[in-house]
């Protein structure tokens, strides 16, 4: 339970003591993975989520499972948690209301901006970051405007609830597109852009506003899921990281972030152009568990309790992180076979096509 929590350290920061209960908002496998990083740290962990069943959970102390927009169950969870923080970037802001501001990290303003894709874009606009080209789209005219004035190719999405390729529709030409009949309103068209790779910005922010990265990740993904995270990237991610990360760390800054903050780019010709932000950790930092100093799990609970952040220095020659989906989760044995391999199965179920079962982490040291 909480209660005298606060401590001071060396350094004269108030911290949130070893022994006192993380709230991970969300149930799946980044809560897992962080449930295990606060237990390695002497805290304990108490798992909200509206499914019954829970891989968080599997390794939490506490779990409660109600609806999001169960006020008082959410309020009993915040009285019960001396911190709370998210594993799920998609958590409606309306009931987090139940729980004191000074205890959510990040900020739910973080959230705000990640949940909509058309505010996410202005967001990093007026920070001077260069998204796709996007317009929003409400009705049949406002799409034929946005074709008209970005051109085709192109992709639809829905503002919000969308991941891993879900809630995206591309439209290759304007027949397509009069021929179309929108998938509700609420949407935003973006042009394709033209890239040599993907990469991510993986930051983590301090409560005292300390920043470290991480190296960047050469992303590739199967069937708009992510397939790949890999290191060293491409001589032009090198080239490009450095502009990327201003725009993170200005991002960071701008929300009075505390956690891991992850934004994901195109390398293009023209500089990193912005995709999407996840105020959380994220599937593309999963190499970090081995293949850095410290994890992106570990440093994310040492910022929203307030500890020194880790190094992030990266500790291989060479790293490849493979997600594990669907029915390759049934062959995962002869993982343990390799040299410097290091398998993660999140304890997941029906391995369902699409479906993040589990990841490795392949290290040439």
């Amino acid at each position: 339970m909480p209660g005298a929590t606060l401590w001071q350290s060396g350094r004269n920061r108030a911290m949130i003591a070893p022994g006192s209960t993380i709230g991970i908002l969300g149930g799946g496998q980044l809560g897992r993975m962080l449930a295990v990083s606060a237990a390695q740290l002497g805290y304990r962990c108490h798992v909200f989520a509206p499914e019954k069943v829970s891989v968080a959970a599997e390794v939490s102390a506490e779990f409660t499972s109600a609806k999001w927009t169960d006020q008082a169950a959410m309020a009993r969870f915040g009285e019960a948690c001396d911190v709370v923080t998210y594993e799920f970037e998609n958590v409606p802001v309306a009931p987090l209301a139940a729980i004191p501001a000074e205890k959510l990290h990040p900020p739910t303003r973080a959230l705000e901006a990640a949940q909509d894709r058309l505010a996410e874009k202005n967001f990093v606009t007026d920070l001077g970051g260069s998204p796709a080209p996007f317009a929003k789209v409400d009705s049949d005219e406002d799409l034929a405007s946005a074709i008209e004035r970005i051109g085709t190719p192109g992709i639809l999405k829905t503002r919000r609830d969308g991941y891993d390729g879900k809630g995206q529709w591309r439209i290759m030409d304007r027949r397509e597109a009069e021929g179309m009949r929108l998938p509700g309103d609420s949407l935003v068209y973006e042009g394709f852009v033209r890239f040599t790779c993907e990469f991510s910005v993986i930051l983590v922010r301090g409560r005292d506003g300390e920043v470290r990265f991480w190296d960047s990740a050469h992303n590739t993904h199967e069937n708009g899921i992510l397939a790949h995270s890999s290191l060293p990237a491409p001589a032009i991610v090198g080239e490009q990281v450095e502009a990327a990360r201003k725009l993170a760390r200005d991002a960071a800054d701008a929300l009075g972030y505390v956690g891991v903050l992850t934004c994901e780019f195109f390398a293009t010709e023209a500089g990193p152009v912005f995709n999407e932000m996840a105020p959380r950790v994220h599937n593309s930092g999963h190499w970090t568990i081995e293949g850095a100093a410290t994890s992106q799990f570990e440093n994310h609970i040492r910022a929203i309790c307030g500890l020194p952040l880790g190094d992030t220095a990266t500790t291989a020659r060479k790293v490849d992180m493979a997600n594990i989906i669907g029915a390759a989760a049934g062959d995962w044995q002869h993982w343990l076979e390799q040299g410097d391999a290091h398998l993660h199965l999140y304890g997941k179920g029906e391995a369902r096509e699409g479906r993040k079962m589990g990841h490795v982490t392949l290290l040439e040291r």
